[in-house]
């Protein structure tokens, strides 16, 4: 299945490849203060496949906190968070927010809450590791 997301305005994108024998679509709303303030609610598979494009670099920031092993891709014109990444062992990784979804049917989302502020670094890591998506590719597209 083909996800397109997007922030507000466009500046941010992706093409999401989703896994066909997976229709479902885990939306996991995290309750940290960060996401649930951003409206933060992250899907990911680690077999589906990423392609991110910014329009213009210099309208996106991005922000860590906690851990400072997590980047959320902030668009500065509208203020969306359509990524999130994390690079491990020289590989990145990615989760999107299924808020950012542009014409998904909401009955594929599987909505549930999820708290990882108890959870240690290691533990963390081995977990985007294995539950991220891992095929994942930045680009930027002319301003």
């Amino acid at each position: 299945m083909h996800i397109d997301g997007q922030c507000h305005g466009g500046n941010i994108a992706f093409a999401l490849a989703w896994p066909d024998a997976s229709p479902d679509i885990p939306a996991r709303a995290c309750d940290c203060t960060f996401c649930v303030k951003h409206g933060g609610v992250w899907t990911s598979n680690p077999n589906a496949r990423l392609r991110i494009s910014v329009q213009d670099p210099t309208a996106v920031s991005t922000y860590e906190f906690g851990t400072k092993t997590a980047q959320f891709h902030v668009c500065s014109r509208c203020g969306v968070v359509p990524v999130a990444s994390c690079r491990l062992d020289g590989r990145l990784y990615a989760v999107v927010n299924v808020n950012t979804f542009v014409d998904v049917d909401p009955s594929l989302l599987r909505g549930f809450s999820a708290s990882f502020g108890g959870e240690g670094l290691g533990t963390r890591l081995a977990r985007r590791a294995r539950n991220w998506i891992a095929d994942v590719e930045f680009g930027t597209h002319g301003a």
